[in-house]
């Protein structure tokens, strides 16, 4: 299979992950191409992929964001040291939900550990990425960011 028709699969598989797992309402804006550096304002987590595509999977976000889909989730606030321990596992459920989706279309894709990253950080080491803006329904906002490794 393609490249581009993988990038596609995984965008549209990246969508439908987010709006089975997050259980607020989405807008999911219209992807765009994005070079490095990928500046992170204030938090973000990393997953690898592996297998049939390699790259990354960075969900770029607030921690009022993830206060809003914590709320929704689970009925209570996170905060403190819940922040970064939920903003991991958020983005174990997408990358794990989006490896199911892919697998049922064919395409293998493992994932690593996640990696959560707080403060401003620029992210290196890509020659260009898919940036997919989401929009909370009380307009908090997500920034996924797929990097593929060009084989």
């Amino acid at each position: 299979m393609s490249t581009s028709k993988n990038v596609q699969m995984i965008l549209n598989a990246t969508i439908s992950s987010l709006t089975s797992v997050i259980p607020v309402k989405l807008d999911v804006l219209s992807p765009s191409i994005t070079v490095q550096p990928f500046e992170q304002k204030e938090l973000s987590v990393l997953i690898g992929l592996i297998g049939g595509i390699k790259g990354r999977l960075i969900i770029d976000t607030t921690i009022d964001a993830i206060g809003e889909i914590g709320q929704a989730m689970f009925g209570m606030n996170i905060e403190g040291e819940m922040v970064e321990s939920f903003t991991g596992e958020l983005g174990n459920m997408v990358a794990g939900n989006l490896c199911t989706i892919l697998e049922k279309g064919g395409l293998t894709v493992d994932i690593s550990p996640p990696t959560v990253m707080t403060g401003t950080t620029k992210f290196f080491g890509f020659k260009k990425a898919f940036k997919l803006p989401v929009v909370l329904e009380s307009g908090q906002r997500l920034t996924v960011l797929l990097t593929i490794d060009e084989e």
